[in-house]
């Protein structure tokens, strides 16, 4: 992380997120909500036993994901996070893959995030990674730029 965040709450969850584990999902509900929204390119789900299944199946379906903190602002019971995610595929090319973000995350009145939104293209970070997608996907993309 860059700068550490000035609140001692978002500096915590910082925390959590760069050093999550799969055992760590059993804290989620004092970082998260019981109503809690997760949002990114690939899920839309509410509550608290969705948003974890979010993080499980990320733990199934990835080798050593993690979160890179690089950036967090925050104003009032808002806060916007820049981040790194890091995994390698189960199968295939074992390279450490990339995907750069953000986190828009709204704290509730209790300090826990009521709505948590990702926001990433999915088409640049992942598809074009891929190995038949991503000549595809390659494709597609200079051939609308011109």
């Amino acid at each position: 992380m860059s700068a550490g965040p000035a609140d001692p709450q978002v500096a915590r969850l910082v925390a959590w997120f760069e050093g999550l584990r799969p055992e760590d999902l059993l804290e989620l509900g004092q970082y998260y909500a019981e109503e809690a929204c997760f949002k990114d390119p690939f899920s839309d789900v509410h509550g608290l036993a969705a948003v974890q299944a979010v993080y499980a199946h990320m733990f199934e379906a990835l080798d050593e994901p993690r979160f890179v903190v690089r950036e967090v602002v925050q104003q009032g019971d808002h806060c916007f996070l820049t981040w790194d995610f890091l995994f390698r595929f189960k199968r295939g090319d074992r390279t450490v893959q990339t995907v750069h973000g953000a986190s828009h995350l709204h704290f509730g009145p209790d300090g826990r995030i009521t709505r948590h939104r990702d926001y990433w293209d999915a088409a640049e970070e992942l598809y074009e990674k891929l190995p038949v997608i991503g000549t595809l996907m390659r494709w597609l993309k200079k051939r609308a730029a011109s």
